[in-house]
């Protein structure tokens, strides 16, 4: 039976990634700095697109049954279109899989992967071109899963697909009229059935993630 607590990864790649992101961001302000504003504004663009590194953490439940999921961070993305300056619809998600490391009341029960997609409305408050611009979204999510290894050398344990709610709050910093700089946390409310050779087990697995992500993002 499935005992499970999602991976732990290094936090040397989260460190790099976040090391990337801002290496970029100071080429692309350097960049616009050099070039005449000419009255350009943030105001009336459509669509941003941001990229980053997030770090995802199952929440603990005690109706796991002393299943536990380690979290770890990935590369994420997401692309928005503006209705108005303030309304917003983001399609977000990861761009490889979250790595987790799943443990029982006796140590480690084996390996899952999921990699997860989000579309959420979102509200952007103050004015388009305010240096800091607070923001929250509401939306669904579902996560592909793959790469079971939860019960070596025995029946296949899997895990159907979680989904449910996500919700978002987050910070953009304006750095020119194009570009910004986001820090963004999410929840996902997310469970998955438990599956022993291809049958149900009756058994619930509450995942019901937060994330943590930083990045940067352009406005057209």
């Amino acid at each position: 039976m499935l005992k499970s607590n999602i991976l732990k990864s290094s936090p040397r790649a989260l460190a790099l990634a976040t090391l990337a992101t801002f290496a970029v961001s100071s080429a692309a302000f350097a960049q616009d700095s050099f070039a005449p504003n000419g009255g350009d504004t943030a105001s009336g663009k459509r669509v941003s697109i941001v990229g980053g590194a997030t770090l995802l953490q199952p929440t603990k439940h005690s109706s796991n049954d002393g299943i536990e999921v380690d979290g770890g961070p990935t590369p994420t993305a997401s692309v928005s279109y503006h209705f108005t300056d303030n309304i917003s619809a983001e399609l977000w998600g990861a761009l490889d899989k979250f790595d987790h490391r799943v443990r029982g009341p006796e140590g480690k029960i084996g390996t899952v992967e999921q990699q997860p997609i989000a579309l959420s409305g979102q509200y952007h408050f103050g004015q388009a071109d305010n240096t800091f611009r607070p923001f929250v979204g509401l939306g669904y999510h579902h996560s592909n899963i793959s790469g079971e290894d939860l019960n070596p050398g025995g029946d296949h344990v899997g895990l159907t697909t979680p989904k449910g709610a996500i919700g978002t709050v987050g910070l953009d910093m304006n750095i020119t009229p194009t570009w910004f700089a986001r820090a963004d946390a999410r929840y996902l409310r997310s469970r998955a059935d438990v599956r022993e050779a291809g049958a149900n087990t009756g058994q619930e697995l509450k995942l019901d993630p937060w994330t943590v992500g930083v990045g940067i993002g352009a406005r057209f």
